[in-house]
């Protein structure tokens, strides 16, 4: 017998907990309070706790669980920290990861949306987040490169991660598509590679039970808001919008801010163009997904049309329900999928085309860090486009000083003076608190 923190591996493979379920909540809540940044950052963060100092999963078992919710729709880095969960200590263990990951930002989130109808745009904890942005971006980095030093092995694994990368940075590539095609490529290079064992975990076969109570759990107030107070209320459309949105968002919360934005301002009138990008900015300075921005456009809806309650209390639970039915879907993935997933480990078409999407996922993480980098270090981007070239480009002339010189101490920390994740976390939210107060962001 191992360790109470760490996995036994058995001659199946199998995953059998020997963590206690509280020590895995307090890690999940970590996890949670620190995942800003989108899900390069939150993927990371992860992957440095669970992986790397508390070893209770090996990089091959993260690897394959990230790539199957990557093809989900719907903010992967809640759904893989469901998996994990599932993973680990079955249906509640699932539950308890994926509901620690959203809860913090989806409460802060909703202090900070009434807030905004109440005190303007107050810049609460302004140095505090600017500090933890810092932090995370070195944070992805160390992930990025821990990632790739173990997935990457041979020529066509650093091919692959590479043409993905090209692909979404400067063919801007829809990512459900990039995913997809990593899978077909691995089918053909890999198509020689033993697979990996399949697995048997105790909790490997669907639970029907918490399948449909998952489903009803997400469709029946649907059905009720829709059945009580007619399709033209606030409440059923916003039910009714959302629930769409979440079953259809494939490729991340940026492939469908442009449908929000659409449907929310132009034909509900729910916000305007410039509170959507309030909600967005809100949403990118706290912890968790950054589709969480839809709770703030539920809140301002319903804070706006509802006549009955009042204004605070409907914004709120405009806002619950909001993100109910935008986050209950990714349970019912896992719980449905996930074991039909776990056993196709031993599939070498399903190992080979696995192994594709692998190595591509380090070349969209670091897209997305990427992506993230230029909009925390410099303060404008623009588009140069060559036919079908399209590059994200930084204007040099806004270089936001002090973010560059807080990344590079939180690489220094991290990287020179290999500081633990806390530590490096507690300082940079102090440094970013103290440029603050001096008036210097």
């Amino acid at each position: 017998m191992q360790g109470r923190n760490e996995l036994i591996m058995t001659a199946s493979n199998a995953v059998q907990p020997a963590v206690k379920l509280v020590e895995a909540a307090g890690i999940w809540l970590r996890i949670a309070l620190l995942s800003f940044g989108g899900p390069a950052a939150q993927i990371g963060v992860m992957q440095r706790l669970i992986v790397d100092e508390k070893g209770w999963l090996d990089q091959a078992r993260f690897n394959h669980a990230l790539n199957f919710c990557m093809l989900l729709p719907g903010p992967e880095a809640q759904q893989l920290a469901t998996y994990i969960g599932w993973l680990m200590h079955g249906v509640r263990g699932g539950l308890l990861a994926g509901i620690l990951f959203i809860l913090p930002g989806a409460a802060i989130m909703l202090g900070l949306s009434i807030l905004y109808v109440t005190a303007g745009q107050a810049p609460l904890v302004e140095g505090l987040l600017f500090g933890l942005k810092c932090a995370v971006l070195a944070i992805v980095i160390q992930a990025l490169a821990r990632m790739a030093g173990k997935v990457l092995h041979g020529r066509s694994g650093l091919v692959l991660a590479g043409l993905a990368f090209v692909a979404m940075f400067l063919f801007s590539l829809p990512f459900p598509v990039v995913i997809l095609s990593a899978g077909l490529a691995g089918l053909m290079v890999y198509r020689g590679t033993p697979p990996a064992p399949a697995a048997n975990l105790g909790h490997g076969s669907t639970h029907w039970p918490t399948v449909l109570l998952t489903a009803g759990a997400w469709l029946l107030p649907v059905m009720v808001l829709l059945a009580w107070l007619g399709p033209d209320s606030v409440w059923s459309q916003l039910a009714g919008f959302f629930s769409l949105m979440s079953v259809l968002s494939f490729g991340g919360a940026y492939a469908v801010l442009a449908w929000v934005a659409q449907y929310a301002a132009e034909t509900q009138a729910w916000v305007s163009a410039s509170e959507m990008l309030d909600g967005l900015g809100l949403a990118e300075t706290t912890p968790g997904p950054l589709i969480l921005v839809t709770q703030f456009v539920g809140f301002l809806a319903a804070w706006r049309h509802d006549a009955l309650l009042h204004p605070l209390l409907a914004g709120s639970l405009g806002a619950l329900l909001t993100t109910w039915v935008m986050f209950a879907p990714s349970f019912l993935w896992i719980f449905l999928f996930a074991p039909q997933i776990e056993k196709l480990r031993g599939n070498a078409r399903i190992s080979a085309a696995l192994r594709g999407i692998t190595a591509s996922v380090v070349g969209v993480i670091a897209y997305l860090g990427v992506w993230f980098g230029l909009r925390l270090l410099f303060a404008e981007t623009e588009v140069l486009s060559l036919g079908p070239i399209s590059i994200d480009w930084p204007s040099l002339g806004t270089l936001q000083l002090p973010a560059l010189l807080l990344s590079l101490l939180a690489a220094g920390l991290l990287f020179v003076m290999r500081r633990g994740l806390f530590t490096t976390v507690a300082i940079m939210a102090t440094m970013g608190m103290i440029l603050e107060r001096s008036g210097l962001i």
